[in-house]
């Protein structure tokens, strides 16, 4: 019985540790935006709700990025051989198979909460339908309009479910509007630190497409985009310069710093300027 348990225990951390592959890389740039978001919005912040959203959210992501990587396992072989499909740990056919079982249990669980929360999931496997299995992910207007819907999608449904409320107010939604306007406009952002596995793959981004033009674009629209938001929600001058400069900063890295190092870092301080 003893060996029986040991080895049902090794096979369940087999699975957990394949699961928290499928999502490791995507906790910085959608769980976390995703959650402050909702934090930041929500007028209640009870520790078992937020438990309840946490679990909401991340079971949304492993479904989608279960879908994403059973058609990108070759360009992972490239950028994130640790991934569960090009490591060996899971194969193509079963990625898919999961794939369907976690669209079934993520709408199960949407409806225990109310009608636009199980909306909201819909809306995400909607999304997940059009992105992989249509191609629209190789398209690179209509992937960058995928990925603000997912994170808008997401949004509602964790702010739903924090706040305990059926609906969002005029600020939560005013405030979903402008990051999910931010992020259609500087969402390649992602794409650069990944060029030479797009390459591969034949997706066609941002990076790829105008190499230089995209990084004048950044050094542009980061500090345009950070005094236009101080001026709409009317920050104090001190705040306005502050939130000025650090869009500055991230905009002017992407501009000189162009290795595949650097643009990792570029990544993440970019997310640090979305949570701004």
């Amino acid at each position: 019985m003893s060996s029986f348990a040991a080895s049902t225990l090794r096979r369940a951390l087999c699975h957990f540790e394949t699961a928290w592959l499928f999502t490791r890389s995507d906790f910085k740039t959608f769980i976390f935006p995703v959650m402050i978001t909702a934090i930041i919005g929500s007028p209640r912040h009870d520790p078992l709700a937020l438990c309840r959203t946490l679990c909401w959210l991340w079971f949304h992501l492993f479904q989608f990025n279960v879908s994403n990587q059973s058609y990108s396992a070759r360009e992972d072989a490239a950028n994130k051989p640790w991934r569960p499909l090009p490591s060996g740990r899971i194969s193509v056919e079963d990625a898919r198979a999961l794939r369907w079982g976690l669209l079934l249990f993520c709408l199960s669980i949407s409806s225990l909460f109310s009608l636009n929360v199980l909306i909201s999931s819909t809306m995400s496997t909607v999304l997940m339908v059009l992105y992989d299995d249509l191609r629209l992910s190789h398209h690179p207007i209509f992937r960058n309009l995928c990925n603000v819907a997912a994170f808008v999608t997401g949004g509602v449904g964790c702010l739903l479910i924090l706040s305990g409320e059926s609906s969002l107010d005029g600020i939560s939604i005013k405030a979903f509007s402008c990051t999910a306007l931010v992020i259609l406009l500087t969402i390649h952002a992602h794409d650069f630190a990944d060029v030479n596995g797009d390459c591969r793959s034949g997706r066609r981004t941002l990076p790829i497409v105008a190499p230089e033009g995209s990084r004048i674009y950044m050094l542009c629209a980061l500090p345009l985009l950070s005094f236009a938001l101080a001026s709409l929600w009317s920050l104090g001058p001190l705040c306005s310069i502050f939130f000025g400069c650090v869009g500055s900063l991230v905009g002017l890295r992407y501009f000189l710093f162009r290795d595949e190092i650097h643009d990792q870092s570029n990544v993440r301080l970019y997310n640090i300027r979305v949570l701004d």
